[in-house]
């Protein structure tokens, strides 16, 4: 297992942005859906999962989620409805701001891919490390972490890969812990609500005697976006992701084996009403399938790799019918979804690596 050396991470501009405090806005009804995804005793099962056999299961998993089955539409102009006044969270790093400007683009370290199974089947998104009282704390859509063929439970063997390419895992696996969306679209699929807020375990590799190696938390080895919700609407916007999927043609464009990326100003509303999308927010990206949860990142520096995530790839599709994937949608980010972000904020994972090598059950923190 190669060392792994972590690197400071600086500040960036966050001019325009006010910065807030981790207090939630007033909610009214249920807000919060909340759901068990590995147990300690069950995190080595998993990462051996997918591990064993050199990784070929990651390499083999198929794009999976609601983008480019259902594509919105964009029906009119207008304004987002806020819920209350605009709030940040700085990024890991980024707590004490200093100015920063760049013209090339550096992807991001936190942008990874999410990898999961159903049943027999083996599938992947997109999705960041963000910010968190123990740096252990990963967004992506809803419908990557909730299995919406049923609507019933969350799905099997999720893990994060940060870094991920061509199969390999330079900053280890993150097993999921914790995973927490909103309630309406837990309950009722409603994809205005499609995104959720993973805790994770310790980074978990291999040394070279193929014992397990505790890396860490996550937001230690590779940063942590900020988060901002209740924005205006039309800010340009780096978007990050895995696309898999072959374009409508068939045309395999993108491979999911490195990150892609794609920048423009967001429009609003965009419409679906097959999985109830009234108010998502449109952005031109031909990325395909497996993309989704991956983050909208505003204000990035490409010189501090940091921004404030303020979005996740949820829909996306064709519009103007040439068989070519034109466009990604994602969540308003309002007040309810920083409520969300806030009930996973605190949360503690920890390691589960002995200092034999193995994964079991260690000494407990109090939650």
């Amino acid at each position: 297992m190669k060392k792994h050396v972590l690197l400071p991470i600086g500040a960036i501009v966050a001019a325009g942005l006010a910065a807030t405090a981790l207090t939630a806005p007033a909610q009214a009804g249920k807000v919060i859906s909340t759901d068990k995804l590995a147990s300690a005793a069950g995190v080595g099962d998993v990462v051996k999962f997918w591990l064993d056999g050199n990784g070929y299961k990651l390499k083999s998993a198929d794009p999976y989620g609601l983008e480019h089955k259902q594509v919105p539409k964009h029906v009119s102009k207008g304004a987002p409805a806020a819920d209350g006044k605009p709030g940040i969270v700085p990024a890991i790093g980024d707590e004490k701001k200093t100015a920063a400007k760049s013209k090339n683009v550096n992807l991001p370290k936190t942008v990874g891919r999410v990898f999961f199974s159903l049943g027999s089947g083996l599938y992947s998104c997109s999705a960041s490390s963000v910010q968190s009282a123990y740096h252990n704390l990963v967004a992506t859509a809803g419908h990557c972490v909730y299995n919406i063929e049923t609507n019933h439970d969350v799905v099997d063997n999720w893990i994060f890969i940060p870094g991920y390419y061509d199969g390999k895992a330079p900053w280890g696996v993150y097993v999921g812990k914790q995973a927490f969306t909103h309630y309406d679209f837990d309950v009722y699929e409603d994809a205005d609500r499609d995104y959720s807020f993973v805790t994770v375990y310790n980074g978990i590799g291999y040394d070279l005697e193929k014992k397990f190696v505790d890396l860490g938390p996550l937001g230690n080895n590779v940063g942590g976006q900020g988060l901002a919700y209740n924005q205006k609407v039309g800010a340009p916007v780096f978007v990050f992701g895995y696309p898999s999927a072959p374009h409508g043609d068939g045309d395999y464009v993108w491979t999911g084996q490195t990150v892609k990326w794609c920048y423009g100003k967001p429009y609003f509303p965009v419409k679906e009403p097959s999985v109830k999308v009234e108010e998502q927010v449109g952005l031109k990206c031909s990325m395909t399938g497996g993309s989704s949860g991956g983050p909208w990142i505003l204000k990035y520096s490409s010189a501090r790799r940091l921004g404030y995530i303020n979005g996740v790839t949820s829909l996306g599709g064709d519009t103007d019918g040439n068989d070519r994937s034109d466009m990604i949608s994602s969540p308003y980010f309002d007040g309810e979804t920083y409520g969300v972000y806030k009930a996973a904020y605190s949360l503690w994972s920890g390691s589960l690596v002995r200092k034999d090598g193995t994964i079991g059950i260690t000494e407990a923190k109090s939650e």
